[in-house]
């Protein structure tokens, strides 16, 4: 493809790599992934042939794996007398036999009681699990006392959690217990955790705080008289709080109406709706000093900053926001250095910028001319190419330099493109994908094309691209194995 960059001599080997370009559901790390949409099917063309149908399991291997055993061959000296629990009071001991894969009968192994304690603590109902074995000499069946074999009786130990009888919410009037419970993560019957408790309380806070309440308190507590499992959450709501008017001071290049629509706070509107839109979310406002501070920084004022400050009426329930900005001096562009590129010439670089000396900084022209930089490089093979801007303040008032440090990474070149495709086959060409991408093998891989190509293969509406039923479609690029150095 031609390409507006001069190239350089290179001072060392560049390789090759391999672009992989499969179409499927299931995920592989050297192909690119599509999903088929529709009723089933897979790959046309005589590409793939339709799966042997499956093998009837016989009737111990069906019974085997309905308890839900590891199936396979097993050798030892020991047999399992008998699988013993000590400790459950609550939880079943058929739940708990249904975990385990030492089952009497089998070979005894200590790597599959190691297993079964793991299991046991995955189960989350338990404090502590341990066990222990007991080595037995028995008569080996039908030989008339004549032969002996050795068994092993294995005993559980375990130590069940308490677990929540009831959750209580006192003095929710404002919310009700079914929004609550969704909130805190605590329901009956699930461990009982001061952790998860003080975790569900401090979800409960943001939740209150995001809906206007920023004076509540809550007080988490285990335990009433005759019940000492219960979980109560005691609420003092406090008023639901809501933005009266916002200001902003000390704005001089930009309007206070332009610099309110930026910001995500919002004050009421007129008559009915001056109850709508306007809770006092205070991270939403902290988050508003940021975003203020990052639209002056992108203008040119590098130094700004921007504070806030809350006033309330005298009932407490409505307020008002001040925004205080300190412009400080307008930035411009003294040098624009290029560093770390080697392959292309520091000329052909410079005329994709648009930012120059002496120009007024924005920050939406240098991420403009990074992208240029980027995809300039994309056309050549270099899809990993980075670019990372730094600005160096002079001791000029009001000017900066700014550094664009570039690493190039490898040159990419198409060896093979591959396409699968999961579902009806029979409905699918491997071309109808092939033609959708404009990449061909022994081309250098052009970082444009393969965003195009994503695109075109996204909205062609013959891939699932429902993120619910399947992975959606991709291009995976893949070294080949032994292409790097």
């Amino acid at each position: 493809m031609p390409s507006r960059f001069n190239r350089c001599n290179l001072s060392r080997h560049r390789f090759l790599a391999c672009f992989v370009c499969c179409l499927a559901i299931a995920c592989s790390p050297t192909d690119l992934h599509a999903q088929f949409g529709g009723g089933g099917g897979g790959m046309g063309g005589g590409q793939a042939q339709a799966p042997a149908a499956a093998t009837k399991a016989k009737f111990r291997d069906h019974i085997h794996n309905r308890d839900g055993m590891a199936l396979r061959r097993e050798e030892g000296d020991a047999v399992v007398a008998a699988v013993q629990l000590v400790g459950n009071q609550v939880i079943s001991s058929t739940d708990i036999l249904a975990e385990l894969q030492t089952r009497k009968g089998r070979f005894y192994s200590e790597e599959t009681v190691l297993s079964d304690v793991g299991r046991l603590n995955d189960m989350g109902s338990f404090d502590h699990v341990t066990f222990e074995t007991e080595e037995r000499v028995t008569a080996a069946p039908g030989s008339n006392g004549n032969a002996t074999q050795k068994s092993v009786l294995v005993t559980f130990y375990v130590r069940e959690r308490a677990m929540v009888s009831k959750v209580i919410y006192h003095g929710d009037y404002r919310m009700n217990d079914r929004e609550l419970s969704g909130r805190s993560g605590i329901a009956e019957g699930d461990p009982l955790s001061e952790f998860a408790i003080e975790t569900g309380k401090r979800r409960l806070i943001d939740y209150y705080q995001e809906e206007g309440f920023n004076q509540v308190s809550i007080v988490a507590s285990i335990g009433l008289p005759g019940d000492s499992n219960a979980v109560v959450f005691r609420i003092n709501e406090g008023p639901k709080e809501r933005i009266d008017d916002i200001r902003i001071e000390g704005a001089s290049i930009v309007s206070e109406s332009r610099l309110k629509k930026v910001i995500q706070s919002r004050g009421p509107m007129m008559g009915i709706m001056s109850y709508i839109g306007n809770v006092a979310d205070m991270k939403k406002i902290d988050a508003d000093v940021n975003v203020l501070a990052s639209y002056y920084h992108n203008l040119g004022f590098l130094t700004a900053t921007v504070g806030r400050r809350i006033e309330y009426d005298p009932t407490g329930t409505w307020l008002t926001i001040v925004f205080v900005i300190n412009e400080g001096p307008r930035f411009s562009i003294g040098d624009v250095q290029i560093v770390g590129n080697e392959y292309v010439t520091e000329e052909s670089l410079r005329r994709r910028l648009e930012l120059k000396s002496n120009d007024v900084f924005s920050g939406t022209k240098m991420r403009k001319d990074i992208g240029e930089i980027v995809y300039g490089y994309g056309e050549l093979g270099f899809i990993y190419a980075e670019v990372n801007p730094k600005t160096i303040m002079r001791d000029e008032n009001g000017i900066v330099d700014l550094v664009y440090e570039i690493t190039e990474g490898d040159r990419w070149k198409v060896n093979s493109i591959r396409v699968e495709i999961d579902g009806e086959p029979h409905l699918m060409r491997e071309t109808t994908m092939l033609n959708l991408i404009e990449m061909r093998e022994g081309d250098y891989i052009d970082r444009r094309d393969l965003e195009t190509g994503r695109n075109r293969i996204e909205r062609s509406n013959l891939l699932e691209t429902n993120p619910t039923i399947a992975e959606p479609p991709d291009i995976i690029v893949k070294p080949l194995e032994g292409s790097l150095r």
